[in-house]
């Protein structure tokens, strides 16, 4: 067996695996938005993840900043989400993919950017579901990168 087969074998099977976790991400992703939209839409303050003045999940998920023309934030991160776990696994294979993937993912990041800008400089109050948010849209833009740059090799 040659390198070079050895090579086009592997790429494929790395590219399962990356879309594999960027579908796993997304769909935990998808959760933790669901909930924070519950939260929204809640009548009564919980203890869920509210700490202190500081750590608040309700003060944030009920600022004025959680809504944009009367949709909420959070709402927009479970379609956002969606659309992450879907071209992950039912459009895949698509040879567009990878670009769609990339540029879904940069746009939620440069959102939950955004809104951590305003959890941080505005509100002065941090949620934690948002910023678990945070982390999840950070990780599936570097798996995306990873995707598109090895679908340009292959």
């Amino acid at each position: 067996m040659s390198e070079s087969s050895v090579t086009t074998e592997a790429r494929p099977q790395s590219n399962r695996i990356l879309f594999a976790l960027i579908a796993l991400l997304a769909a935990a992703g998808l959760i933790v938005s669901a909930v924070s939209l519950q939260r929204h839409y809640a009548r009564s303050a919980t203890e869920f993840c509210d700490f202190s003045q500081r750590f608040s999940c309700d003060i944030v998920n009920r600022s004025e900043y959680s809504s944009i023309m009367g949709i909420p934030v959070a709402g927009m991160g479970v379609a956002g989400y969606a659309a992450l776990l879907l071209l992950a696994t039912l459009w895949r294979s698509r040879p567009d993919t990878p670009n769609w993937l990339l540029g879904a993912a940069f746009a939620g990041l440069a959102f939950a950017l955004y809104l951590t800008y305003i959890e941080a400089y505005v509100l002065t109050t941090w949620c934690i579901l948002c910023l678990i948010s945070l982390a999840l849209i950070a990780s599936i833009s570097l798996l995306a990168v990873a995707v598109k740059v090895r679908s340009a090799r292959a």
